[in-house]
């Protein structure tokens, strides 16, 4: 910045002292011309319809990003960059994955995996009580159909959770199509709606909880010798109790019970359809945003965005919730890329990339922290904002009172767009990966939290050609393209390995993410877990499980986070 010469008040003016007339007559009219030009140039909007570029200017508090205290109050109402309104000229690649029409779902069984009808014993029932939102209830039905057939037993359709944060009444029925799930899987897994009466009585069932993420072998060491005894067994709380460590077989058995089996009650697949069908209407292509970015899900996160006290005491309070939750250490959080972007990011991330103002853009969200003002910057780049409240409103008055039928909403419209973004790793997020990869490689974006967090802290101190680069290249690897899965990592539901097969000369292969082993063998390729968060953890898998009350429910250490017990801890955060 220039000096300032000190100025007098004289008289009810503004005089500079000891500067000749003509001088200070210049001075004076240089002086108008740039509190003139200054003004037109802060009063500029962010695009105009001609698409040209406009300044970006970053709101006011709460949400300034994760910037320090200090830079926080000198970049207040300062201009950032210039921000293009149109897209880029990638076109169609932007889309969609030109390596996408090389690969294709195949989950078809077999010859080696033999018909229920051979395998399946009559004295065997197996219950399940699932447990969390919709897509962790999805999980747990999934995995349920494969622990049956591990058990050579008759499945009953699981009962879903109504007791848990979501507070949902809805039946198995009232959600999923009960004829289609029990008739497409009859070759695979016997399944009933009751345990037949024993002299005329329902029978009391035997319930018993297993680790997370338990094996074939677990389950025929800890689950059979009970169903033997008590020929009626209920796992009680059954997310994530079945490993990625499976046969290829038993993979491939998920994947028709999760692609092909499990689908919805056709009110809500008709509700769905209307939405998807209005937002085509709108454009005929549509970007679909997982946004999550409830309080809640903050507050649980440990994660800080600027707000000062005022937000450390509000999400502080929701934290309060889980009393036994660790410390966090929000900084950390963020740089190790744990921390959901905030609407704002998520927009500059798009824009970077290439999606023009003209996209329309459907986001799947609960109440957004921060209200209007914190999507005020995300709808300024993304005018053509819609959800399926601004799409339907009173048509949703049946779904409005069950929290899973609006998530099912959300599920079919996010499956269904052109794009989808996940701005976490929930549940909700990692089924829609795992389906979009099967169903042909969709594009599907992840923001790489990890390399944007440094990207978003320090943008101020680049031009937006610079910016845009680097997101694009930090991108790369996030994008949804077939190569992108790495052997080794992810969770078996986002990452269906077993079930993507590759086209080669007018013949399908095993695809060549694949370390194929012979018929029966386990594929542990796809299964070593990496470095993944709370919800992929194998909580007490080596834990013995101990005796339970008088209830005769047996089950393993619960979650442990910090040495601490944390009850239902997903139940709240993972769709």
């Amino acid at each position: 910045m220039g000096s300032r010469r000190r100025r007098h008040h004289h008289h009810g003016r503004w005089v500079v002292p000891s500067v000749a007339p003509a001088a200070a007559a210049f001075a004076a009219a240089g002086l108008l011309l740039l509190v003139v030009a200054f003004h037109c140039f802060l009063s500029l909007p962010l695009s105009d319809a001609s698409g040209g570029s406009r300044v970006f200017r970053r709101p006011n508090p709460p949400f300034l990003l994760n910037k320090p205290a200090d830079v926080r109050r000198n970049v207040i109402g300062a201009v950032d960059f210039a921000v293009p309104s149109g897209g880029s000229k990638l076109g169609e690649e932007l889309w969609e994955s030109k390596a996408a029409g090389n690969f294709f779902g195949c989950s078809n069984a077999t010859k080696q995996f033999a018909d229920a009808e051979a395998v399946t014993k009559s004295d065997r029932y197996l219950m399940i009580a699932t447990s969390g939102g919709l897509n962790q209830q999805r999980t747990g039905i999934i995995d349920a159909v494969v622990a049956a057939r591990i058990l050579n037993a008759t499945l009953v359709i699981p009962k879903l959770d109504e007791e848990s944060f979501w507070k949902d009444a809805s039946d198995f029925a009232e959600i999923f199509d009960v004829d289609s799930f029990i008739s497409s899987l009859s070759n695979d897994v016997k399944i009933i709606r009751q345990v037949p009466d024993r002299n005329g009585k329902p029978p009391s069932p035997y319930k018993m909880r297993i680790p997370r993420k338990c094996t074939s072998k677990c389950y025929e060491s800890r689950v059979l010798p009970a169903l033997l005894k008590k020929h009626v067994v209920q796992l009680t709380k059954f997310d994530y109790r079945l490993s990625n460590k499976l046969e290829t077989d038993l993979q491939k058995l998920r994947c028709r019970v999760n692609y092909h089996a499990l689908r919805f009650t056709d009110p809500i697949l008709q509700m769905g359809e209307t939405l998807v069908q209005r937002m085509r209407g709108k454009s005929g292509r549509f970007i679909a945003l997982h946004l999550r970015f409830e309080p809640d899900m903050l507050a649980f996160s440990g994660c800080y965005y600027g707000g000062g006290d005022i937000e450390r005491r509000e999400l502080g309070e929701i934290r309060k919730r889980w009393k036994t939750l660790h410390a966090s250490n929000p900084d950390r959080e963020r740089r190790h890329g744990k921390c959901p972007l905030t609407p704002e990011e998520v927009g500059l991330m798009l824009r970077a990339l290439g999606f023009g103002k003209d996209v329309h853009l459907y986001v799947a969200s609960g109440d957004v922290y921060g209200g209007e003002e914190t999507l005020a910057p995300l709808k300024a780049l993304f005018p053509n904002f819609h959800s399926k409240e601004t799409l339907a409103n009173k048509e949703l008055a049946p779904f409005l009172p069950y929290s899973s039928r609006m998530a099912a909403l959300d599920f079919i419209v996010c499956d269904r767009s052109d794009v989808f973004v996940t701005n976490n790793n929930g549940n909700m997020a990692r089924m829609l990966a795992g389906r979009r990869r099967y169903f042909g490689h969709r594009r599907t974006i992840r923001p790489n939290t990890k390399k944007l967090y440094s990207l978003f802290l320090n943008r101020t101190s680049m031009s937006w050609d610079t910016f845009a680069s680097k997101v694009q290249t930090f991108q790369k690897g996030f994008m949804g393209e077939p190569n992108e899965i790495k052997l080794g990592r992810g969770e078996f539901h986002e990452h269906p390995v077993d079930c993507i097969c590759a086209k080669s000369k007018g013949k399908s292969v095993q695809s060549r993410h694949h370390l194929v082993k012979g018929a029966g063998e386990a594929v542990e390729n796809h299964s070593i877990d990496g470095e993944l968060d709370w919800k992929d953890l194998d909580y007490g898998e080596h834990t013995p499980l101990g005796r339970g009350d008088s209830s005769n429910e047996t089950e393993s250490d619960d979650v442990r986070i910090g040495g601490s017990d944390i009850p239902e801890l997903e139940d709240m955060m993972s769709d």
